[in-house]
């Protein structure tokens, strides 16, 4: 893995334990200009990691806790009448940062879901016709719990498919457990975090990820992963374009972390099952996310693999090798 990239990981896994699989995803995420869900239970640690991650790139980090009385205008900002000018004055809102932690998505009303989602995707704000471009890097990590869900309005597919991935950060095992005790037993490490990168090489690596070379043999997987989930007898509808899309994007970030200037099928597996298990529409109506991504890495498994030397612009001559 670059320097860069792994002096980012391993700061902000002074904060967070055991869970470099997850900030690699995200930071993945990042890169390739998307958006990240966050599902898990209470006290994982998803509002630290977003702190951490934040102060190791050394960019704005805002929070917004969802609440079902919120409205658009809480998110995007509105115009407030001053007294002493005796005009209307344009109040920013919290979105107006770089790493967003959208706390309990699911609370909000749909409304004012649909309102950060429209910053999601056009990474900009318009009200009373004026519109305002996001800061780069603009980045949410929106959560919700999978267990309690009294009093939430659970997202829509169409809209959990905007986000390029979907993670949780899981339950800590034994060891990993003590090491938190250990971490934790004198002082919370987040204050004494200091930034491993600035804005500006975030951004440079952003376009370097932009530029990494995708082989047509890694199209084509990437196309016969999409094709094999809209053949599955349990699900409805499989991965849209857009789903595939996203895959290569993450996958061409995958490979500049970790140095490379072309994208090898390692990539797209390491991140499929991420990007696209939730894209997944199942004929029994929604369904865990366990059992997507169980589904993914089955299909994964069956997907024949392309051996190939991706670094080369040619096209060549390549075989495939099923994975046992």
């Amino acid at each position: 893995m670059r320097e860069d990239v792994s002096k980012v990981l391993e700061n902000v896994g002074k904060v967070i334990i055991g869970k470099e699989e997850v900030l690699e995803k995200l930071l993945a995420g990042l890169l390739a200009g998307g958006h990240v869900l966050l599902e898990d239970v209470p006290g994982t640690g998803k509002t630290k990691m977003a702190k951490a991650l934040s102060a190791s790139l050394g960019v704005k980090f805002g929070r917004i806790q969802f609440t079902p009385d919120m409205l658009p205008a809480d998110i995007t900002g509105m115009h407030i009448y001053s007294r002493e000018t005796e005009r209307f004055e344009w109040k920013e809102g919290p979105v107006f940062t770089n790493v967003l932690l959208a706390d309990e998505i699911n609370r909000a009303t749909p409304r004012t879901q649909a309102g950060l989602l429209e910053c999601m995707e056009e990474r900009q704000v318009t009200v009373d016709g004026e519109t305002r471009k996001m800061e780069e890097p603009f980045f949410v990590i929106a959560t919700q719990n999978p267990v309690e869900t009294a009093g939430t309005f659970p997202l829509p597919e169409a809209q959990t498919d905007r986000f390029i991935m979907k993670l949780s950060m899981g339950l800590p095992d034994r060891e990993e457990e003590i090491r938190i005790l250990e971490t934790y037993k004198d002082r919370d490490p987040l204050p004494w975090l200091r930034p491993e990168m600035s804005r500006e090489e975030l951004l440079s690596i952003k376009e370097e990820a932009e530029k990494i070379y995708v082989h047509p043999l890694i199209n084509g997987y990437l196309a016969d992963i999409a094709l094999a989930t809209r053949k599955q007898e349990k699900v409805v509808m499989g991965v849209s374009p857009r789903g595939t899309l996203a895959l290569m994007r993450c996958a061409k970030a995958r490979a500049c972390m970790e140095g490379r200037s072309y994208v090898i099928p390692d990539d797209v597996k390491k991140l499929a099952s991420a990007v696209l298990a939730h894209r997944l529409m199942f004929s029994f109506g929604r369904s865990r996310q366990e059992e997507a991504v169980k589904l993914m890495e089955d299909i994964l498994a069956g997907v024949p693999v392309p051996v190939e030397d991706f670094s080369d612009s040619s096209e060549g001559s390549a075989h495939f090798l099923r994975r046992p």
